[in-house]
Formats: C-alpha cells, structure tokens, sequence
C-alpha cells in the first residue's frame, strides 16, 4: 500500500526535474576535501557568518555545506532564467528516488517538484521545531551566497516520515508489478530507519537503541528536544501517526530521537587482533559482573566527538595485560562505560526520560550475551533509575525500519 524510501544522511545531489545536474555527494563527503580551496574556505566563511552557534547545519559534511559548495563552484540555474525546465533544486538521496518513483514515464516530469522530509533536512538548516526553513537560511542563501530565491532550489515541501504526500506513477508500478494506488510516504535517514527497526514504529520515551559496530552510536527517544553541535548531539522530530493537524501543533506532546555517536566500537576488537573464534570464546569466560580493574577509552586512533569532544583525544588500552581474556575484558567494558556516559550526558542536556528504560542492541557486538549482561549492569551502576533493561534487537536492517513506517500511517 505504501512505499517509504531511507537514505544515508546528508547523501545529496542537484536535479533538474528527474535529471541529476550535478554528481552526488555521499554522506561522508567534506567540502574542505574538495578540489577548489579557495571555494571550501567561502563556504566555511558563510557557515560561520550566518549559521546559528551550535547547529546541526554547520557540520562540512552536513547537506547545507554541500550545496553552498556547489553554489561556489558554479552558480545554480533557478526558475529565474528563461528556460523554467532548467531549474535546480537540492535533491536528499531519498527525495530523489520518491521523486523518480512518483513522475517517471509522465509528461510532467520536467516539471516535478521535490517532496523532502524532516529526518533528512535536519542537516540541511530546516528547523525541526517550527517546521520551516529558517529565516537565517534564507539571508545566507540569498545575501550570502547569492541566490536569487532561496525558495526556488529548496525542497518544495518538507512533510513527516511515513506522512503521504503522492503515488506511485502508472508507469513504475507497471514495471514492477505494482498496485497503481499505492502511495509514496515521507522518507527518513538510514540511522533512523534502523531505529524504527529495533524499537518499532510507535516506541515509548525512554526506548533507546545502540549500534556496536565499528563505532558506537547511541539514540533515545526523549520528550523533550535536545542538541549540542559541538559533540554531535541532535534531535529528529519523531513522526506521528494518526494524530490530527491540531494535534500536532502541540510541541509538548512531540517526541524527539536524540543521540550521538562515539569514534569508541568494535573496530579496536579487529585492531588489537580478536578473531570471532577468540571472542566468543574469551567472553565465554568472563563474568559480566565483576569489575575489570583497568580503566580503558578504547579508541582506534587520536580523536573523539562523543560523550566529549576533544580532537586530541588519544586512545587509552594500556597497561596491557599478558592475559587475552582480561585485556578482552578491559575493552568491552570501556566501550560499555562510553556508552553510559553518552546516556548519562543525553540525560544532563536535556532529554527525558534522564535515562533510558530498555536499550536494544544492534550491530556485531550484539550477538555476545555476556557484553549485554555486562552492559545492562554498567548502566544500571551508573543511572539515576536503576532499572534499565538491555536486549538483543531482532530486526536490525534500515528497509524494515523504512517499512514498517510505511505501513504506520496506513494503520487504523
């Protein structure tokens, strides 16, 4: 009945119409790497003069960086010039596909519009709280960086995940065997789409998922809306399903998906030479609730965002044991004390719940029960509640996320 298409954060490109005018930039794509110095340094110029203290939207990886890069390098087509089908809007890696999926094969393509979503312009400046692109944003865009109508290479609108906003056209549900009502839906970002995955589609404040992959990331859902740009820390506006326009203009009843990401994980495991063997069957052995005596920060490598950042943050595995399974030990519970304080430092911020009441656990480390076991009393030890619960997650992958908030607004 309804399609909702996920994409990795900050992933973007220039289209024209259902035509890319510019190659992408993926979602690790950092304006200062580029060719032209001289355009990299105007656009952090701009980010700095215009761009609030703090925001989300000032990261040079961040969607807004990207386009004002573009806008250096060359100057956009707008609907300004004598050809209207020459326009150039920003297009979010998921705008772009539910674009092509709603207009392909119709006449109207060189004339369709982009449909974007909350999760995916938080990066790009649009103020999750209000709803709307700042004014801020269109002084830089306009003043600063030259463009004639902001509005003009924006997103025409920007709805809420799984919000229907179009269909699907004759053409490509023909191709693909598909119902022609079926309905396109507000995308979201990956990371998010993951967390629908774990916790569901309409989980309760206090539900948080950590992902122990190569790094450990951190959301939870909070009724109150927290950010912090110098330690990565923001807030998607979490969706709502089947409350009225009225309803929603009530910010107080809103949840919020804060969290941060730590450059602490599972990547020090393969670095200090763990086989998967060796992991299970060291942690086999080590008991979840005694106390490793040595006090690690297991990075990889010099630099830190999140629960601190400090850029000359050096990683801390010394001294080392002669025995695998206590060095082992040391490790995971380092990687599991950053974790507590990334909820620790959520809760001092701002987020309510403080603490979180059951963390779902994703990613590689979350097949070893005895790091649950040792997490969950970690956090417990280290919480201002004390009955946090930590589990397994069963679904794991961003398409369920993305689909089970697709079928979320179509529920009665």
């Amino acid at each position: 009945r309804a399609i909702c298409v996920s994409g990795t954060s900050a992933t973007c490109l220039l289209a024209r119409g259902l035509e890319a005018s510019r190659p992408a930039r993926m979602y690790d794509y950092d304006i200062s790497s580029g060719d032209d110095g001289a355009a990299s340094d105007r656009v952090a110029d701009l980010i700095d003069r215009y761009v609030p203290e703090k925001h989300t939207a000032r990261a040079n990886t961040g969607s807004l960086a990207k386009l004002l890069l573009w806008i250096e390098e060359r100057a956009l087509s707008t609907d300004d010039d004598d050809d209207e089908a020459s326009a150039e809007v920003l297009c979010h890696q998921s705008d772009y596909i539910s674009m092509s999926l709603m207009h392909e094969g119709l006449d109207d393509g060189e004339k369709c519009t982009v449909t974007s979503d909350w999760h995916n312009c938080l990066k790009l400046g649009y103020d999750v709280r209000e709803r709307e692109f700042p004014a801020w944003m269109r002084t830089l865009l306009e003043e600063g960086a030259g463009v004639p109508n902001a509005d003009a290479i924006l997103p025409a609108a920007v709805v809420s995940p799984g919000e229907p906003f179009g269909a699907i056209s004759p053409a490509v549900a023909s191709r693909y065997g598909l119902s022609s009502d079926v309905a396109l839906v507000g995308g979201t970002t990956d990371s998010n789409a993951a967390f629908f995955a774990a916790a569901g589609a309409r989980p309760e404040a206090g539900t948080a998922v950590t992902s122990l992959g190569s790094t450990l990331a951190m959301k939870m859902l909070s009724g109150t809306f927290v950010e912090d740009a110098g330690r990565g820390v923001y807030s998607h506006r979490f969706p709502r399903f089947g409350s009225s326009e009225d309803d929603d203009d009530d910010e107080d009843d809103g949840l919020w998906l804060v969290g941060g990401a730590s450059n602490v994980g599972c990547a020090v495991l393969r670095q200090e030479g763990f086989t998967n063997e060796e992991l299970a069957e060291l942690s086999a052995e080590i008991d979840p609730n005694s106390d490793s005596p040595l006090s690690y920060y297991p990075l990889t490598k010099k630099g830190e965002r999140f629960p601190i950042a400090d850029s000359a943050k050096q990683p801390v595995l010394t001294p080392k044991p002669d025995d695998r399974k206590e060095y082992l030990h040391a490790i995971l519970q380092g990687i599991g004390d950053v974790e507590r304080d990334g909820f620790r430092i959520l809760g001092e911020l701002g987020a309510s719940p403080a603490d979180p009441t059951i963390v779902w656990s994703c990613g590689g480390g979350s097949k070893n029960d005895m790091w649950i076991s040792m997490r969950e009393r970690r956090l417990r030890e280290g919480g201002h509640q004390g009955g946090v619960e930590v589990r397994r997650a069963k679904n794991t992958e961003a398409s369920y996320g993305a689909a089970l908030l697709a079928a979320a607004s179509f529920e009665d």
